[in-house]
């Protein structure tokens, strides 16, 4: 198994009962370096060319089933110098028996792992490569036929399984044979492995029982909590042979589905010193003991707070993870305690230490998110005075030529356009015209560019639009927002959304929408001029979408109101003024409904009280 660029056998200290601990200081690491310095294998085993060309630098392990000398069968033992013959060479016949290193494997191990005739092949970052791809490109280059087993994602990492020797010394030289998309070569690492945690025998019935009943000896039915803690080594477990590992999944699930079928109201859970350095296989947890409030994972062997993210779905309330590797990974305590909390917002005691009471909002209870208002405009004063404005400014800026809009701006405005952030090559994006003009602070360091991107005066500023593409907006999607309003200064926001519309008159499929901030000054007796103006065009959404230009805009017109028959022209002032709608959209309602004053009474009433009219026709 990979872990952080270093590969365990299965045998290693988180699967093998009592490792030893003795022995890692400064001179046992020292007398590793001047066994290598001589050309042999730790331990003492002579140089030799045959030794040398078994030895891989980058971890791996040679991929032959040969038989090893006698030596093999002796355990290596780091700690014990080995004797030595009178002519200076080691004894293989006096190497001392005992443990290896933990994760190290000598050459009896080895020996054990290729007689298993399982391996187990890994791709570092192979989770960015799709399994079909992958297995394919390996397939095709390998010249010995195989079947890969139990494929599967670990973090960044690819791992599936061979059962033939011959298949993975030829996996192991198709590393660095294949190129993926982005020009790297994909790295393959075989190792000798274990059979697959599915095919590894499960607990028999009669050891299931003898497990239920020593996790029953361990439950407090007073506090529902149960101490697993060391399970291994429990003695009725022991005294039958018994070998209970959390961190193989078969023994996992097997202790969680004792919990589910006997103490489903399972408070807290205490799974410390149990060598447990992966959580998915206690994932199940959050579904089948939905009531854990506490949990302790203390004295294992998780490496990364990633892991944590497995059981997110917990309500916890007090959570022990001292003496785990994740913990060395924090700056300081409060990161710490942000990064748990993350996952768990409940918690109120971390590593038996209480924390500041969590700050956040209880929404148990599915709570519906009132609907968004519409214009904010302030007073019927303002009201009236902007949209006369928008109305205005908008059947310009829609017009063939912007240059009219010379009038509504001051001499010194200014005008920035900003379009979202994005990795994305912005030409196939509908918002490439604009992104080229784009301020957006976030893309643009360079404070020189901060400025050019900046029109000043209004002479640059219509000229900047005039460039702009041509446009139609949907004057029925607009909401206003006024930000600031003082005797001198009026400040307000406008949303909604447009589309461009070519030189032959036919507008794009895409719809787009805009934000835009402008802050005025008076002018004359009622009118707005522009000193600055912001705008922030994005796509739309796809409900912005199918709101759209669902009703086509009346067009602007110097003389709004055509030449009526006098009945007609009788009963659109009539309805003007029941309606409190202008004489543009009154007649608009009228011919809809095909000169029906009662049916277009009615019609009216109904979307005045949909919010579906907007502000615009009510401007006279």
């Amino acid at each position: 198994m990979a872990d952080g660029g270093r590969y365990y056998n299965e045998h290693d200290d988180r699967t093998a009962p009592f490792p030893s601990r003795k022995g890692r200081g400064h001179k046992n690491r020292s007398f590793d370096r001047r066994d290598r310095r001589r050309g042999g294998h730790p331990g003492g085993f002579g140089p030799g060319p045959r030794s040398r060309l078994l030895d891989d630098t980058d971890g791996d392990v040679t991929m032959s089933d040969s038989s090893q000398d006698s030596s093999s069968q002796n355990r290596f033992t780091p700690y014990v110098r080995p004797s030595r013959k009178p002519d200076g060479r080691f004894d293989r016949r006096q190497m001392p028996g005992g443990r290896g290193i933990p994760g190290g494997g000598g050459r009896r191990e080895r020996s054990v792992r290729n007689r298993l005739g399982w391996y187990k092949v890994t791709i570092p970052h192979g989770k960015k490569y799709d399994k079909k791809w992958l297995i394919t490109a390996l397939q095709n280059i390998c010249p010995v036929q195989y079947t890969p087993v139990q494929y599967h994602v670990d973090h960044n990492r690819a791992h599936f399984y061979v059962e033939d020797s011959a298949a993975a010394g030829a996996l192991r030289k198709c590393s660095h044979k294949i190129t993926d998309s982005d020009g790297y070569k994909v790295e393959l690492h075989v190792n000798p492995s274990n059979p697959p945690s599915f095919l590894q025998s499960d607990l028999k019935p009669e050891q299931l029982e003898h497990l239920k009943q020593c996790m029953a000896k361990r439950f407090d039915g007073s506090q529902q909590a149960l101490d697993l803690n060391n399970i291994r080594t429990d003695p009725d477990l022991v005294s039958q042979n018994i070998e209970v590992i959390l961190n193989r999944k078969t023994n996992m699930e097997a202790v969680l589905k004792i919990i589910e079928e006997n103490i489903p109201e399972l408070a807290c859970l205490n799974l410390s010193n149990n060598r447990i350095h992966k959580l998915d296989d206690l994932a199940d947890v959050v579904t089948k003991v939905p009531n854990l409030k506490a949990l302790n994972l203390s004295q294992n062997e998780l490496k990364t707070d990633r892991e944590l993210d497995k059981l997110k779905g917990l309500k916890l309330v007090e959570l022990w993870l001292s003496n785990n590797p994740l913990c060395d990974h924090f700056k300081d305590q409060p990161a710490y305690i942000s990064a748990v909390r993350q996952r768990f917002p409940r918690l109120l005691k971390l590593d038996g230490c209480d924390l500041p009471p969590p700050i956040g909002f209880d929404v148990e209870t599915p709570t519906a998110i009132p609907p968004s208002k519409g214009s904010c405009f302030g007073s019927d004063e303002i009201k009236a005075l902007i949209l006369r404005f928008l109305q205005q400014y908008y059947s310009i800026y829609d017009s063939g030529d912007r240059q009219p809009l010379l009038d509504a701006y001051h001499d010194g405005a200014s005008l920035s356009i900003t379009t979202p952030y994005t990795s994305q090559n912005p030409s196939r994006s509908s918002l490439g015209e604009y992104y080229k003009d784009s301020r957006n602070l976030k893309r643009i360091k360079d404070s020189t560019m901060r400025f050019r991107l900046l029109k000043h005066t209004r002479l640059n500023v219509v000229a900047f639009l005039n460039e702009l593409p041509k446009t139609q907006h949907d004057i029925a999607s607009f909401t206003v927002d006024v930000n600031t309003y003082t005797n001198t200064l009026l400040s307000f926001t406008v949303s909604g959304v447009f589309k461009e519309v070519v030189v032959d008159g036919k507008s794009r499929e895409s719809t787009m929408a805009f934000s835009r901030v402008f802050i005025t000054v008076p002018a004359g007796n009622s009118g707005l001029c522009i000193v600055n103006d912001q705008l922030f065009i994005r796509m739309a959404t796809t409900e912005e979408i199918r709101k759209a230009f669902v009703a086509p805009a009346p067009t602007p017109s110097s003389s709004p109101v055509p030449t009526l028959t006098a009945p007609q022209q009788e009963m659109l002032t009539a309805f003007s003024l029941k309606s409190g709608m202008n004489l543009e959209w009154s007649q608009k309602c009228l011919q809809d409904n095909e000169w029906d004053f009662n049916r277009a009474a009615q019609i009216f009433t109904q979307l005045k009280a949909e919010g579906k009219i907007p502000d615009v026709a009510f401007i006279k």
